[in-house]
């Protein structure tokens, strides 16, 4: 099974940069697509960002142009720069790692426990 826990998260000034870390582990040989959702209280999950097991990126309008993410599979290790806070921008963050239900491999994905990023004005 996949493992996945979040770091980085925490208290930063609106305009001010905070990068998110996910290590995973356990099978991180069935590891594909990689993902950052966020949520906000009385709001729904979304997603922020998503990326391949080759680097191909995808983001959400809101954060286009000021969060990065990226991948280094050598580390097991997904990143999440993020640029140009907003106080909109305070959620819960977390990581899924999809998993690509090969042999030996779980259809299912993987979920973080959640790290808080809170942005202040």
């Amino acid at each position: 099974q996949v493992h996945v826990v979040e770091s980085g998260g925490g208290l930063v000034q609106a305009g001010g940069s905070l990068r998110l870390s996910c290590a995973a582990s356990g099978d991180t040989v069935c590891i594909s697509a990689m993902g950052w959702y966020r949520q906000a209280p009385g709001k729904e999950r979304e997603l922020v960002a998503s990326i391949t097991k080759g680097g191909s990126t995808n983001y959400a309008d809101s954060v286009k142009g000021r969060f990065t993410a990226s991948r280094d599979n050598a580390k097991n290790t997904l990143y999440l720069r993020m640029n140009s806070l907003k106080p909109e921008d305070t959620a819960v963050y977390y990581c899924h790692a999809d998993q690509n239900g090969g042999y030996g491999c779980s259809f299912f994905g993987s979920w973080g426990q959640g790290t808080q990023v809170t942005v202040s004005s």
